[in-house]
C-alpha cells in the first residue's frame, strides 16, 4: 500500500469509494460500457454481499457508496469488480477488431483499463452520506451530459427519486 494511505475496514462504515479509468480516459463512455459495468457490479455485489447505496457510472471514473461486504474487504471487492469489467471490455474490443479484419498485432488503444489506486471515505453519519449521495447524482449535470439527474441513467438517483429499482437495486440504509 502506497505510503500516507490508510483503510479503515471492520468499522461497519458505509464507504464512499472513486475510482477512475486509466489516465482519466472516457472508457466507459458508451452505453455498452456503462451497462456492461453495472451489469458486473450487480454480479460482484452478490457474490461479496455488500450494500449497495448508491452509484453513479461516468465516461472516465466512477463513484460508489458501498456497505462492507460479508466476504473481503471494500479493497477486494473494487479488485474484483474492476479486473471483470476490464478483462470483458478487452475481449469485446478483440472480438470487434477481429470482425473489422484488424491484424491481432495492432494495438489501438491503452494497456490499462483502470488506475491502479481508489478514494475511500469512510461515511460515518446520515448527513455524510447524503452529501455523498447529492454529490454522485449531481455529477452527470456539472458536468454537461445531461440537463437533470433523472436523465442518467447509470446511476441510484432514480431509485431515491422515485423508488423505482434502475439498472442494479439499491440498498437505503439510515
Amino acid at each position: 500500500m502506497p505510503k500516507g494511505l490508510k483503510r479503515y475496514y471492520g468499522q461497519g462504515h458505509v464507504h464512499f469509494l472513486t475510482f477512475s479509468c486509466y489516465r482519466r480516459r472516457p472508457l466507459l463512455g458508451s452505453v455498452g460500457a456503462r451497462n456492461l459495468f453495472v451489469k458486473t457490479l450487480g454480479e460482484v455485489r452478490a457474490r461479496y454481499g455488500f450494500l449497495l447505496v448508491g452509484y453513479v457510472v461516468m465516461p472516465e471514473h466512477v463513484h460508489l457508496l458501498i456497505g462492507e461486504p460479508e466476504r473481503g474487504t471494500p479493497s477486494t471487492v473494487l479488485q474484483v469488480l474492476k479486473q471483470r469489467v476490464s478483462r470483458e471490455m478487452r475481449r469485446r474490443r478483440r472480438r470487434v477488431s477481429t470482425a473489422r479484419m484488424v491484424l491481432p498485432f495492432v494495438d489501438d488503444g491503452p494497456q490499462r483499463f483502470w488506475q491502479p489506486r481508489f478514494y475511500d471515505f469512510n461515511v460515518w453519519s446520515e448527513k455524510k452520506r447524503r452529501e455523498k449521495l447529492d454529490y454522485m447524482h449531481t455529477n452527470p449535470v456539472k458536468r454537461g451530459l445531461v440537463d437533470n439527474p433523472a436523465a442518467w441513467a447509470w446511476s441510484s438517483f432514480a431509485f431515491y427519486e422515485t423508488g423505482q429499482t434502475g439498472l442494479v437495486p439499491i440498498d437505503p440504509v439510515s
